[in-house]
């Protein structure tokens, strides 16, 4: 990259991580954790990070609160981050409050180098000068530099009492100004209920309150909406019905029923022709006799949750293995639980105007090794989630004074071109089910297909700028190029993709 771009940009970590399960065993992964997070900090070497963690204290916050606090200052005091002179950290702990509890957590570290550092404030919506170290626990509801949330019950019913929700930071770094949006979205209850049909019950409500998210924004009329990142624990899940017929093609299923006769004891087993059982589906249980399967090429196909999303939200190609759930144990770093099928959990997310703050970001010039996304602790136990962390060079204007939120911002899309880029996936899927029906009535036999349309997000591609298709994407591309996975890449991104089976 040239001195000019090195100077007019800074390089960024944005890491999400589910560390619940790091503070139900405190005593063994919670060293392993810090330090591996801090190995990557040293690798990278980025000017700013940010570091968004969900289920922080795990299921009893009362009992780890000291860990928690450990936790913080292995962080704020290590070697590896002492250039970091502005030390931001919010931590929701005020677990008492069933109306506002989250556990959230969003951290914050800025190096001395970065000459001008403002946070906003969404009381006096004005911006305030960063200096120093800050650290915000318990009741944070009064802080004003950040905006939180906890996504109403009807989002998720089945739920009694759940601690979903975002917490949100907006930042001016020379000159650039956008907003970091932690989020934790509701998991899959059963396996079973989940593997009914695609969108899964579980699918939706949490597509309901994603845009209920990103609407908030966009309608924001005293903030208004600047470039955001939004990034934390999704659980998006695999299309657990497809998985399965995939799993399944040529085993017998057998259901199980224990003596107890309750719904939830249900299993279902799928056995070869010799009786082996191959698969174990239950309400809390996805077993398979090879579960490094899961690691393999094919199960992308099923990452489709984010499908109907993505005109609207960004994500660099995944080349890594599903984030969840990983097991516990410090002996099994690499190896997957028998309770989930594993899927990619852990995203980061990029509004369209975000994505024009990346060196690269639109045009797709960026040379390979200054983006990355990947996990954090690969051949390590960090929990049943591995962290997920994205870095790249953000573009700086170095302005001194910071713009005006309404007129001098780099422009996010509109809530109404939001809702209309929704709608139009909505659209489309409705013609083919319709489509669908009238084939199903003239032949009499049943037709399963889905149709996924992935429009462009960038507004300034020009007519000329090629349209990358999956016919266009090398078929024996490798790991090495980013396309591991199947992912398409290129300034435009116009697919559909059909799938059928009979």
């Amino acid at each position: 990259m040239a001195t000019t771009d090195q100077e007019s940009s800074i390089p960024v970590l944005l890491v999400t991580a589910n560390v619940g399960s790091v503070f139900e065993d405190p005593s063994n992964l919670l060293h392993l954790w810090v330090r591996e997070f801090l190995n990557h900090v040293s690798q990278c070497r980025p000017i700013f990070i940010a570091l968004h963690l969900q289920e922080v204290g795990g299921k009893t916050y009362e009992k780890s609160m000291d860990y928690v606090q450990e936790f913080i200052a292995n962080l704020c005091e290590s070697e590896e981050l002492k250039d970091y002179n502005r030390i931001r950290v919010y931590l929701d702990e005020d677990y008492n409050s069933a109306e506002h509890f989250t556990a959230l957590g969003n951290l914050y570290f800025v190096q001395s180098t970065v000459k001008h550092v403002l946070m906003w404030n969404f009381l006096t919506h004005e911006w305030d000068l960063v200096e120093g170290k800050s650290i915000y626990t318990g009741s944070i509801e009064t802080v004003a530099s950040k905006e939180k949330a906890k996504f109403p019950q009807q989002f998720f019913p089945e739920c009694k009492w759940s601690r979903k929700g975002f917490l949100r930071t907006r930042w001016f770094l020379n000159g650039t100004v956008f907003d970091l949006v932690n989020i934790h979205l509701f998991h899959d209850a059963s396996n079973l209920a989940a593997c009914e049909e695609f969108p899964s019950v579980y699918c939706k409500s949490r597509r309901r309150a994603l845009v209920y998210t990103l609407e908030r924004f966009h309608k924001d009329p005293v903030n208004h909406p600047v470039p955001y990142f939004v990034f934390g624990d999704f659980n998006f899940r695999c299309d657990t019905e497809g998985v399965i017929k995939k799993l399944t093609e040529d085993l017998t299923m057998h259901r199980i029923q224990n003596a107890a006769s309750k719904p939830d004891s249900t299993k279902v087993q799928y056995r070869d022709s010799d009786g082996v059982n191959v698969l174990t589906v239950g309400k809390k249980e996805f077993s398979h006799c090879d579960q490094s399967t899961f690691k393999e090429q094919w199960l992308r196909q099923f990452d489709r949750e984010l499908d109907s999303l993505r005109s609207v939200l960004y994500e660099y190609p995944i080349t890594f293995p599903p984030s969840y759930p990983y097991e516990e144990d410090p002996l099994q770093p690499g190896a997957y639980m028998t309770t989930r099928c594993p899927a990619w959990c852990d995203r980061i997310l990029i509004s369209p105007a975000a994505r024009k703050l990346i060196c690269g970001g639109v045009d797709n010039t960026m040379p390979k090794h200054d983006a990355n996304y990947g996990v954090i602790g690969s051949d390590v136990c960090m929990g049943d989630h591995k962290p997920v962390y994205l870095s790249i060079r953000i573009k700086t204007s170095q302005d001194i004074v910071p713009p005006s939120i309404l007129n001098d911002t780099t422009c996010e899309i509109t809530a109404e071109e939001l809702l209309d880029r929704l709608q139009q996936y909505t659209d489309l899927n409705t013609r083919i089910c319709e489509q669908q029906q009238k084939i199903e009535a003239s032949s009499g036999q049943m037709i399963n297909s889905h149709y996924v349309q992935i429009l462009p997000t960038g507004s300034d591609v020009g007519d000329d700028d090629t349209i990358t298709t999956p016919e266009t994407v090398s078929g024996t591309a490798g790991e090495e190029d980013g396309s591991y996975y199947g992912e398409a890449t290129g300034p435009r991104c116009a697919l559909i993709f059909r799938e059928t089976s009979v």
